[in-house]
């Protein structure tokens, strides 16, 4: 008899601690979770959407120092100049891309297709490699 009564106590111990685990990993409130989220923004530790390449960080320039007419007087002083930036992406990989482009004109890249041809060594569709 005994031997059941330290059992059925043990067995109500175990739930007991598994019940109170359960109640420190329940779900925060979506009031905490918002609150935590304005956290972060404020701290500059959210992610932008779309990004996943972790935290924001905060730009080391600060604010421009210059005001709108300023800056825009600049912008039509420097298109004027021709020394404006192009739009778009200015990576490594961008400025070598537009190194690779042909200088050729069309009229001269068909011609050295018509003369490939003729000496067979174009490479037919689907093959990957030229014949040798």
């Amino acid at each position: 008899m005994l031997r059941i009564q330290v059992l059925a106590a043990a067995i109500a111990a175990t739930m007991f601690t598994s019940l109170a685990f359960a109640q420190a990993s329940a779900p925060v409130s979506r009031a905490e979770v918002k609150a935590e989220t304005r956290a972060a923004e404020k701290a500059g530790k959210l992610t932008p959407a779309g990004e996943g390449a972790g935290p924001m960080t905060k730009s080391a320039e600060g604010p421009s120092t210059m005001t709108r007419a300023e800056r825009k007087a600049a912008t039509l002083k420097a298109r004027k100049e021709g020394t404006l930036a192009p739009a778009g992406t200015t990576q490594k990989a961008d400025v070598a891309d537009q190194k690779l482009k042909s200088t050729k004109t069309r009229a001269e890249r068909k011609a050295e297709t018509v003369e490939a041809r003729k000496k067979g060594e174009l490479v037919p569709a689907g093959e990957g490699s030229p014949k040798k």
